[in-house]
């Protein structure tokens, strides 16, 4: 049975539920969406004794204004936008109790631009497809298929045995910056590209422009160019790929990225880094650097290993 838990005082700037995504159904056409930050998010629901899958809400820039209607514990993870519970800072990436009549509120964005905000127990949201996500263009999953609006009731679980106290190790917590490396694998379409582009895009700095949200961001910087044409056959597309299209201006893909596209990708940012790229906003500025798949994949085990170990501590 689930219970309210908060009421919506102010929706913030873009609050929505998000969980780890959608997965097995693009080749039906229906995008992935889920947490723009999956490390955040994973660590926010272990810290309260979630599921890492468990879905949180997704606060963007300017957090929501939550009445507490129950007591219960939650954790605030990934950008710092100054959390408060009445009025009073409280800590990220820790477990935290709140009591009936509180009021958590956000600031001003200290660094990064995405928190997550779980509570113990789970949201009681109905599952699509697999998962609670919100797709905002298809109105699909969260509450309604919408971000938060005024006066929203909502619910959790009935009963919930946790504690509050838990905290992540402060060399697990990651450091978000206005200048950014986002290490890539090349390809699949490289050979599109003259030698001079792929010279370029490895040595030149490219800035997110305010024309960047949650299906994609674009870049300003030097141009790519083509040896021929932009175009491919539509084909399936991945969480940070880099699509070049005829302006020579990259798109890095993200979350609510389309299930297929036609643009030649230059390359791949690679899982690990793509949590640092969520956290970035309009005007910061990215290079890029070529690593192995080897190399890659080592640095995915990397990430994996810290939210495993802290999951079998909580679960």
């Amino acid at each position: 049975m689930s219970r309210p838990l908060f009421q919506v005082i102010k929706p913030g700037l873009l609050t929505t539920f998000q969980d780890l995504g959608r997965t097995g159904y693009q080749e039906y056409g229906v995008v992935v969406a889920g947490a723009m930050d999956d490390y955040s998010l994973q660590i926010a629901n272990l810290l309260v004794g979630n599921q890492r899958n468990e879905a949180a809400l997704e606060v963007t820039m300017m957090g929501p204004t939550l009445k507490v209607l129950k007591d219960t514990v939650i954790s605030i993870c990934g950008g710092n936008l100054s959390p408060r519970v009445n009025g009073i800072p409280v800590p990220m990436w820790k477990s935290i109790a709140v009591k009936e009549g509180q009021l958590i509120e956000f600031g001003q964005p200290l660094e990064g631009i995405r928190s997550y905000i779980s509570v113990a127990g789970g949201f009681d949201l109905p599952v699509v497809m697999g998962s609670k996500s919100t797709f905002l263009k298809a109105k699909l999953g969260g509450l309604n298929g919408r971000a938060l609006e005024k006066e929203d009731m909502l619910y959790g679980s009935e009963q919930v045995h946790t504690v509050a106290g838990r905290s992540l190790h402060y060399d697990a917590i990651p450091v978000y910056k206005k200048e950014i490396t986002a290490r890539v694998i090349l390809g699949p379409h490289q050979d599109a590209f003259t030698k001079e582009a792929l010279d370029t895009f490895l040595s030149s700095a490219y800035e997110i422009t305010p024309q960047s949200d949650r299906m994609g961001y674009r870049l300003k910087g030097s141009e790519l160019k083509h040896k021929t044409s932009a175009d491919i056959i539509s084909e399936a597309i991945p969480l940070g790929g880099i699509q070049v299209p005829a302006n020579g201006q990259p798109i890095i893909l993200m979350a609510d990225r389309q299930t297929t596209g036609g643009y030649t990708r230059i390359a791949t940012v690679i899982a690990a880094d793509m949590p640092k790229l969520a956290q970035a906003s309009p005007g910061a500025v990215i290079r890029f650097e070529e690593i192995s798949v080897d190399e890659a994949q080592a640095l995915y085990l990397r990430k994996e290993k810290i939210v495993s170990v802290l999951e079998k501590i909580v679960m």
